[in-house]
C-alpha cells in the first residue's frame, strides 16, 4: 500500500495557492510534489491538491493507495461522496470519477501535526504562482 500525504495551502482566502503532494511506501523512495494553484480558496486548495494527488497515482499506475489529508471538509465530502457547498460539487466529482479508477482507494484525516511534508510542499508552491 502507498500512503499519500495530500495539504493544500493559499496566502489569503482567496489568494495565490499551492497543492503539496508527499507519496511514501515506494520502492524508490518518496516522490515530492509542489504544485502552484492559481488563486483560489484554502477549502478549493485542498480539493485541487487531492485531484492533482489520485492523477499522479493514476498515471504512475499506483493501484492500491491510501490518502491522508488534514483536510476534515475533503475527508468528510469524499468518504460521504457529498458536499453541500455547491462551489466544491465539480471538484468532489472530478475526485469521485478519478478514484473510481484505482483499485482501492482509502481517504483518512490525520491531524496537522502529522502533514508537515505535504503541508511544506503546499507553502512552496504558493511561491511558485505568478
Amino acid at each position: 500500500m502507498i500512503d499519500v500525504y495530500v495539504d493544500g495551502a493559499s496566502s489569503g482566502n482567496p489568494g495565490p495557492s499551492g497543492a503539496g503532494i508527499f507519496i511514501k511506501g515506494l520502492p524508490d523512495g518518496p516522490e515530492s510534489y509542489s504544485i502552484p494553484l492559481g488563486t483560489m480558496t484554502n477549502h478549493e486548495a485542498e480539493y485541487h491538491a487531492v485531484i492533482h494527488a489520485l492523477k499522479i497515482c493514476i498515471n504512475k499506475q499506483y493501484k492500491i493507495v491510501s490518502f491522508r489529508t488534514d483536510s476534515q471538509l475533503v475527508e468528510q465530502a469524499v468518504d460521504k461522496e457529498y458536499v453541500k457547498k455547491n462551489l466544491y460539487q465539480p471538484l468532489l466529482q472530478q475526485i469521485l470519477l478519478l478514484k473510481d479508477e484505482l483499485d482501492l482507494f482509502f481517504i483518512k484525516w490525520i491531524p496537522s501535526s502529522q502533514n508537515k511534508n505535504a503541508d511544506k510542499l503546499a507553502r512552496s508552491a504558493i511561491q511558485l504562482n505568478g
